[in-house]
């Protein structure tokens, strides 16, 4: 009975990872096509109907490239950063059928912050490994980026775990009331913290193609750009959905997951980058010492 289980969680778990990696082809697109939109010129329109499989021709064009390697390789560190961003990846995926499927894991929370802290030692290892300046450069902003935002979750799982007295995600949306309503303020920064995590604009500083030639993943091409490439796009889904059954609760939950993935589409076409020292000043002295005083409140 416990491998039968075990075997239906395993197909639970890489079915919805399939299915996350068929949205994030399609969210792409749509990100692509907004954009276009935004920048009033037309998305991708040629290949498939209205440039509807677009996505899957790029990732059959990035799969089947290759590149022929001289006397400067990449280290083993970056190559096993890559793969340890996918099981990660999994990671979520696990959390997130979990929650589908009605799951009672009490730790629920707590693991999000295990993986989340886990994300920026594969970035770190991926831009370090390269032998690259640049590349380093991206890692290591985006590594301390994703320390201040490991700061904001463990006060928010402290905030969570005190309002519904444990850390099941099931928790928050079975609730009668929801954080949003308690603290606007706070879904306002917690939007800013996980724009930096999942390294979009304004706060895109491991990805900066103006100053870093893209970043901690400009050494990579074929099947590591695309695991590297998908798998960011996978975290802001799961990032867009972990916010909703944080902050919102009852059938508010699937409404506030559409709007903070229109979310990251709207900042990335609208807002200009900003410069790395004000973000961390802003983080470090404002968002944390605002996650102190509401902890105080609520103590």
């Amino acid at each position: 009975m416990v491998l039968l289980n075990s075997i239906c969680n395993f197909l639970g778990v890489m079915i919805s990872f399939i299915l996350v990696m068929v949205f994030v082809a399609f969210f792409i697109l749509s990100e692509r096509k907004v954009l276009g939109y935004i920048q009033i010129r037309k998305g991708p329109n040629k290949v498939g109907l209205s440039g509807l499989f677009q996505s899957f021709a790029d990732l059959i064009k990035l799969v089947l490239k290759f590149k022929v390697y001289g006397s400067q390789l990449r280290s083993y560190m970056g190559l096993y950063s890559v793969y340890l961003l996918v099981v990660l990846a999994t990671g979520y995926c696990s959390l997130y059928f979990d929650w589908c499927s009605g799951g009672t894991h009490s730790l629920g929370i707590l693991i999000f912050l295990i993986v989340t802290s886990m994300s920026g030692y594969s970035i770190l290892g991926a831009g370090w490994g390269s032998y690259n300046k640049y590349s380093l450069y991206g890692s290591l902003r985006a590594s301390f980026g994703s320390v201040t935002f490991e700061a904001c979750l463990m006060g928010l799982a402290i905030i969570l775990g005190l309002m519904y007295s444990g850390y099941n995600l099931n928790f928050s949306s079975s609730s009668l009331y929801s954080l949003f309503f308690i603290c606007p303020v706070f879904y306002g920064l917690w939007l800013i913290c996980i724009l930096c995590e999942t390294n979009r604009t304004p706060f895109d500083y491991a990805e900066s193609e103006s100053d870093l030639v893209s970043g901690f993943n400009t050494e990579y091409c074929n099947v590591f750009f695309t695991c590297l490439f998908a798998c960011e796009y996978l975290i802001i889904y799961i990032m867009s959905w972990f916010t909703a059954i944080v902050f919102f609760s009852g059938n508010l939950v699937e409404l506030a997951t559409i709007f903070n993935t229109l979310f990251f589409l709207w900042a990335r076409g609208t807002l200009p980058r900003v410069r790395y020292d004000y973000y961390i000043n802003f983080m470090w002295r404002y968002s944390l010492l605002f996650i102190v005083f509401l902890l105080a409140c609520v103590f």
